[in-house]
């Protein structure tokens, strides 16, 4: 091989390097800003697809408390795969907030009334016996 193969060669594997090391910084820094952001109350999944909400963190021992549906498990940090949504933090000023009179009232679909209508009828039913 001549010295401009091996230089090929050179210039390919340094290239190739340079590619993968960038594509994992930019997935770290990703990672680290989605963790970073991590709050109590935050839906997100583990690495082994469980779902559940966040209970507590804990920064000093790098864990997190999630609650699984009544059942709270400690994971490390790590495991957290992705964040799908975090709470809103809405601060209601007395401005913003509404009074019954304000409120409109939706008129109900011909579903939610014929529902309606089955249960107050099977009310009657029951309390004729």
């Amino acid at each position: 091989m001549g010295p401009v193969n091996i230089l090929i060669l050179v210039v390919l594997i340094g290239g190739m390097l340079f590619m993968t090391t960038r594509s994992q910084k930019k997935q770290r820094d990703m990672r680290d800003a989605m963790m970073s952001k991590l709050q109590k109350g935050a839906h997100v999944v583990t690495i082994g697809r469980l779902h559940g909400v966040v209970d507590s963190l804990n920064e000093a021992d790098k864990t997190v408390t999630l609650d699984c549906d009544g059942i709270y498990l400690v994971f490390d940090t790590d495991a957290i795969a992705k964040v799908i949504d975090q709470p809103a933090v809405v601060e209601a000023t007395p401005a913003e907030t509404t009074t019954p009179s304000d409120v409109t009232a939706e008129p109900k679909s011909v579903e939610e009334s014929t529902i309606t209508e089955a249960t107050t009828e099977a009310k009657e039913v029951t309390t004729d016996k």
